[in-house]
């Protein structure tokens, strides 16, 4: 048992130890918190570049160039951003009959098929043919590949329409690979050209969150039929859907070296 005196001298050796160390976090804490701000920092940059939009990017750079005094690009190909702007000229001469969209996969013109097909058919009309006129400069003149899609309502041919098309998956091909007929009889390289034929499924409207709720729905397949129902209730919706879509993709698909 120890003495009043070594009890003394130990009360005494702990307070002297207490007084030596300082309150608060070790001085290493803040370089190590520091560095897992700049790693968080850089995930989310990464997460960002993978989704970004090649059109902003490219008017971006556009807009950057010119403030530092790039050289002009008159005679060079037409990127994302110029072929951007020159569809958007062509849907303010045809409000209503043209869109122009974005989005990583490129720039999208869409033109209703209610202007470019009879209904249940897949030969061109009269009315689209300027239209696609319009568009062969800006392929020509441009490097992307060009994907052109078909895309229906979910109405179901009707019997007479069927003896042709027994769905929508043949009639919407028809009438994508009639449109890049089409162009290439306009004098467009025929190797840049693709066909695609998506039926009922690729609906017009989508939202972010409705895909976001398809994507993490406890049945994804009966939420997409639900959805596909949703996006083609009404006459007008339906219209929407009935379309043929231009895309310049985003990133240039090899094209056959040897024909």
């Amino acid at each position: 048992m120890a003495s009043p005196a070594e009890k003394k001298s130990y009360k005494k050796g702990f307070k002297a130890g207490a007084d030596s160390v300082e309150e608060g976090l070790p001085g290493w804490f803040g370089t190590f918190a520091d560095m897992m701000t700049l790693l968080f920092a850089f995930f989310v940059l990464l997460a960002a570049i993978s989704t970004i939009d090649p059109v902003k990017l490219q008017q971006m750079a556009d807009s950057m160039g010119k403030k530092v005094g790039t050289k002009s690009k008159e005679g060079k190909a037409m990127n994302l951003a110029d072929i951007k702007k020159a569809a958007e000229k062509i849907e303010k001469d045809m409000p209503g009959d043209v869109e122009v969209k974005t989005s990583p996969k490129g720039v999208t013109i869409g033109i209703s098929s209610d202007i470019s097909f009879a209904q249940g058919k897949a030969d061109l009309s009269a009315q689209v043919r300027p239209i696609l006129q319009k568009l062969v400069p800006l392929i020509n003149k441009s490097y992307n590949m060009v994907a052109v899609e078909g895309h229906t309502d979910n109405q179901a041919p009707n019997r007479e329409i069927a003896k042709r098309y027994p769905t929508n998956w043949e009639l919407s091909g028809a009438r994508a690979a009639a449109v890049v007929r089409e162009l290439g009889s306009l004098s467009v390289d025929p190797t840049r050209l693709q066909a695609v034929g998506y039926a009922e499924f690729v609906p017009r409207d989508i939202t972010p969150k409705e895909k976001n709720e398809w994507m993490n729905s406890d049945n994804p397949d009966k939420y997409f039929e639900e959805l596909i129902k949703k996006k083609n209730k009404t006459k007008s919706l339906r219209a929407r859907n009935r379309r043929v879509e231009i895309t310049f993709l985003a990133t240039s698909l090899d094209r056959p070296k040897d024909l």
